[in-house]
């Protein structure tokens, strides 16, 4: 879908409007537009040709054309006018974090910074902190955010390389000849972020293959072209590599190209203890291949169990292979339920009707409703008296038995400064599920967080710490806060801890999964959904937990409703 191509034109269009400074009005409905689109469960380009891009909500007769010029020619006049008269690459400027479209307009205004670069130097040289309603503060936060966006510039979330990556190999799957496709490296292994990406093929005929990869619709360079390896540069600045190989070989190029370096070195000692060498063409013994074709048969043969593409990262998984340990990893079959989703009750973008016609499409046994509460007012929090209505609608949804999975009554509770909730105890004792998450101050000391979230946990009304460590990747680093200490308030008061589906987050990371496994703490999985494709965010979070080495009994929404509410009824 071509959704995200132009949902970001549109807010191009916005931001350079506003940087422009000449209307107050148009950008809002550029956003308005663009908020729309992103939330869509359709292909644009479908819509336009039923002529019905009106329809979309803040579509407007003006921006339905644009929107049409751009799905036809790749270009809208307005934009290129704006970008002449505004010289400025606001969205390279908007990646980072506490810069919004006042503060882009303050510096190229004052400072003439129109790119990334600029800004860096203008931070680095004390120029920021002397603009009016910036300071030292702002301009340390901004250096900060530089360097996240430049991390972000090398490497893309996976959930934009998969999206990126899966219509090229449906695309190489149909070339004639082709017999496997297979994308590996750190998408294999479902890292949260990815660099390049390296497909291998078995294939009869490599020269079809590589004359067919250099002129897919996407590409905007080719680097290099042989006659087993190729190189291309893709719309949106990915890197892929696709080599061809033998049959006889496809399992060994498997292991040795979705492997980590340090997993690699590992299992290549391994063999070469056992009088083998391993490389991407084989197991051998020297001259004799004994293994290749297959990649279970390496592990096999090495006298590993088969280690899961998203544990070959040499943390202990070869040890545990070799002494038959290693965990059965959960699988996304094994999901019952969502913990954690919004409506438009708060900042969510459908109705709850709309969110449980897509539960109920999903196949989910259970459901919970679990809009913000008062203190996030950016985001429409609810006080106790609207979570009281929404409390007895959910009772009269369950009643109505349209809807196959069970509602359940839920919300995302802020933590207060002093670890306090912003909702009473009379009504949070009402709820089926009660999160408790960080939205404010941030910035807080570690000891000061620590102390923060684990007073929070202590409120025998809460069930689950959501996004536990505050990130998103690619654009803010974790908040200071000693999670070995939250993890024992959390097991001391049957606490769950919320393994965050959304891919921007996938918070709790790997590491600290396999610590919370470790002291007994149940996790449940959360896609955070605010929209209705979110829903299979949960995907996402199933990889993450692969990576964690969970199994489907570390996870609370694998079990069936009556004994996931004996594990909520603390």
């Amino acid at each position: 879908m071509r959704n995200r191509e132009v949902a970001r034109a549109l807010k191009e269009i916005a931001l350079l409007l506003e940087v422009e400074g000449k209307d107050k009005f148009k950008p809002r409905a550029y956003r308005r537009a663009m908020r729309a689109i992103t939330s869509l469960g359709e292909d644009i380009e479908a819509i336009a040709k039923r002529d019905e891009l009106t329809e979309i909500p803040g579509v407007g007769k003006a921006i339905a054309e644009k929107i049409s010029s751009f799905l036809e020619t790749g270009k809208i006049d307005l934009l290129e006018r704006l970008r002449e008269r505004v010289p400025v690459k606001v969205m390279e400027l908007e990646a980072v974090p506490g810069v919004g479209p006042k503060t882009i307009k303050l510096v190229y205004d004052e400072l003439g910074v129109t790119d990334l670069d600029l800004l860096e130097k203008a931070a680095e040289e004390g120029r920021i902190s002397d603009l009016k309603g910036m300071g030292k503060k702002t301009e340390d936060q901004i250096k900060e955010g530089i360097q996240l966006v430049r991390v972000g510039l090398e490497r893309k979330l996976l959930s934009e390389a998969m999206a990126v990556c899966e219509p090229i190999e449906l695309y190489i799957a149909e070339i004639p000849g082709v017999r496997k496709v297979v994308t590996t490296g750190s998408l294999r292994r479902r890292r949260e972020t990815v660099g390049d990406l390296d497909i291998l093929v078995d294939a009869e005929d490599a020269a079809k293959v590589m004359d067919a990869f250099v002129v897919y619709e996407k590409v905007t360079d080719v680097s290099a072209k042989g006659s087993t390896k190729s190189s291309i540069r893709l719309e949106g600045g990915f890197q892929v590599d696709l080599r061809v190989i033998p049959s006889d070989s496809f399992g060994a190029g498997l292991q040795y190209f979705t492997g980590s370096v340090d997993h690699n070195v590992r299992l290549r000692a391994i063999a070469q203890n056992a009088g083998l060498k391993l490389n991407e063409y084989g197991l051998f013994r020297g001259e004799e291949k004994v293994a290749g074709s297959d990649e279970a048969e390496i592990y096999s043969i090495l006298g590993l169990d088969y280690v899961p593409p998203e544990l070959r990262e040499n943390k202990g998984e070869i040890e545990a292979a070799q002494q038959g340990e290693l965990p059965e990893l959960i699988e996304h079959d094994d999901i019952r339920g969502d913990l954690h989703t919004h409506t438009d009750a708060s900042d969510g973008s459908n109705t709850i009707e709309e969110m449980l016609d897509a539960a109920d499409a999903r196949g989910f046994e259970y459901f919970c409703i679990s809009d913000h509460t008062q203190s996030l007012t950016i985001a429409n929090g609810m006080d106790e008296a609207r979570l009281q209505k929404c409390i007895e609608e959910i009772d009269d949804l369950n009643a109505s038995g349209r809807w196959k999975p069970t509602i359940l009554k839920g919300a995302e509770v802020d933590i207060l400064a002093d670890g306090s909730l912003d909702i009473e105890d009379e009504v949070l004792a009402q709820l089926d599920v009660v999160t408790v998450s960080i939205h404010s101050r941030m910035k807080d000391s570690k000891e000061v967080m620590t102390d923060r979230v684990c007073h929070a946990l202590e409120n025998k009304y809460v069930h689950v710490l959501g996004h536990p460590s505050g990130r998103l990747l690619l654009k803010r680093p974790e908040f200071e806060i000693d999670l070995e200490r939250v993890f024992e308030v959390a097991k001391s008061n049957r606490v769950l801890m919320e393994l965050n589906a959304a891919p921007s987050r996938l918070d709790l990371n790997a590491g600290n999964l396999r610590a919370a496994r470790r002291m007994g703490l149940k996790v449940a999985i959360n896609t955070d959904a605010h929209k209705i494709h979110e829903l299979d965010f949960m995907s996402y979070g199933v990889y993450q937990a692969r990576r964690g080495w969970l199994t489907k009994e570390d996870v609370v929404n694998t079990l069936p409703l009556k004994k996931l509410m004996r594990v909520l009824s603390k």
